[in-house]
């Protein structure tokens, strides 16, 4: 399996395409907006996209959806805590942030947390990790994880928006992220990729040093 990713969009949003190269199957992460370079790859390539993965709807991270679903066909993951985020451009900040109305169509499927998905042959298990949004979720393949914006390198998600928790977000972390495996890859929504081990070690919310309020 390999996993390419993508950098879209004013607040450099990433986006990852997964896909194996014998089936020529694959999945999104987070299309963000104008996702030109990630459908060239994919006729390139010629993947057949079977699901697009959201790790929250704000606005920087469904930017491109429409444009992904309408080449793929693939069915739209979200947590049920943020499905009517799509449709809704207050809910999902584009309104504000972008002053010009973001909508998507609804999800063909909406996630609770602590399911699993199957894709390409591999499984994905489903933690919902609310606090930088009510409906943030962290997918868990193998030794990899997609957080979106709960935790970065050396830093985490911001809690200063609509639905955002500092409490909650630190729960998170703490009970689910930090109890993976040091070696796990944590594949985030900005900015480089780091390990769970790494973290541990040198982010300093997760070791106390700051507060994100």
């Amino acid at each position: 399996m390999k996993i390419e990713t993508f950098v879209f969009g004013p607040v450099m949003t990433n986006c990852y395409l997964v896909y194996d190269e014998g089936s020529r199957r694959g999945w999104v992460v987070d299309p963000g907006m104008n996702p030109d370079a990630l459908l060239a790859r994919i006729r390139e390539l010629d993947i057949k996209v079977e699901a697009i993965l959201l790790t929250h709807a704000h606005f920087d991270h469904i930017g491109g959806v429409e444009a992904v679903r309408e080449r793929s066909g693939a069915p739209v993951y979200v947590h049920r805590e943020e499905a009517d985020w799509l449709t809704n451009p207050e809910k999902n900040g584009s309104l504000f942030f972008m002053g010009v109305p973001m909508k998507c169509q609804p999800a063909e499927r909406v996630l609770t947390g602590g399911e699993s998905i199957e894709l390409v042959g591999q499984t994905l298990k489903v933690l919902h990790t609310p606090g930088h949004s009510p409906g943030s979720v962290t997918y868990v393949w193998d030794d990899v994880i997609f957080s979106g914006d709960v935790l970065f390198q050396q830093s985490i998600g911001r809690t200063d928006l609509p639905g955002g928790d500092y409490e909650t977000l630190m729960k998170s972390i703490h009970q689910q992220l930090m109890n993976l495996p040091e070696a796990t890859r944590v594949l985030s929504g900005h900015g480089p990729e780091t390990t769970i081990g790494q973290e541990q070690m040198t982010n300093p919310f997760v070791t106390g040093g700051l507060t994100n309020r």
